[in-house]
């Protein structure tokens, strides 16, 4: 699930003067982000994100702390507002959370996009990536071996269903000999999912209303220059605080 931070060599003085003016500006929103004030009834509300293709709700956990609060922060800031589900796999997930997506062109590879800072990873045995987990997307362990979470990049689990000799093998080749247990594997075998990311993406949270806005959102047609980006775009056009059902 890779996410890299603006590291682009631009080829002449005004492209790199604009490039350092947007970089000031998304270091300025994000110290803005930051600044949010969270209100005690904000920890009881669910996260509703409008998006072109569908609602979808989203419940964050109090047991990652520290993405919760980052989440709620960036929902209450607007800063997902217009912004676009810029990555999706089918049978695995769909992400979003970049700000840059709001005005890139077509032809832009996006990912590279959000605020100045990481979150603490918050890796927790009963969060998982079933169907429907919100999780954080992150660089690779070769330059961020502390699995420090992007400060805004997220994603949505699709996945698929999956077997138990399937099981075994993402135990061996993907996940160093740790053991999927019974109840998590029966819910791989029904529900569905992405076993292979366990352990190493923080999970905080999950959709609570709109499964189906994912799968067609997941299901859609998509680039393959820039790769899995869909060929019509999917925009979160609001993102909002909603009081719980």
């Amino acid at each position: 699930m890779s996410k890299t931070f603006i590291s682009a060599h631009l080829k002449n003085h005004r492209r790199s003067a604009f490039f350092l003016s947007f970089l000031l500006l998304l270091i300025t929103a994000a110290s803005a982000q930051q600044s949010v004030r969270l209100r005690p009834r904000d920890y009881r509300r669910d996260i509703e994100l409008v998006t072109t293709e569908g609602t979808i709700r989203l419940r964050l956990s109090d047991s990652t702390p520290l993405h919760r609060d980052n989440f709620l922060r960036l929902v209450k800031s607007g800063y997902f507002d217009g912004t676009l589900f810029h990555r999706v796999i089918r049978g695995f997930m769909i992400q979003g959370g970049d700000p840059v997506s709001r005005t890139a062109d077509t032809s832009v590879r996006l990912g590279e996009g959000g605020p100045s800072y990481g979150v603490p990873a918050e890796l927790r045995a009963t969060l998982f990536h079933r169907k429907g987990a919100l999780a954080a997307a992150r660089e690779g362990d070769d330059i961020n071996p502390l699995r420090y979470s992007s400060g805004s990049q997220f994603y949505i689990v699709q996945g698929r269903t999956f077997n138990d000799r399937e099981m075994d093998s993402i135990e061996i080749k993907r996940l160093q000999g740790r053991k999927i247990g019974p109840e998590r594997r029966a819910v791989y075998q029904t529900v569905g999912g992405t076993p292979q990311l366990d352990g190493n993406y923080t999970v905080f949270g999950e959709v609570l209303e709109g499964l189906d806005v994912i799968d067609r959102i997941a299901n859609g047609a998509v680039s393959s220059n820039p790769p899995n980006r869909p060929v019509k775009d999917v925009r979160i056009t609001r993102a909002t605080l909603v009081r719980r059902r």
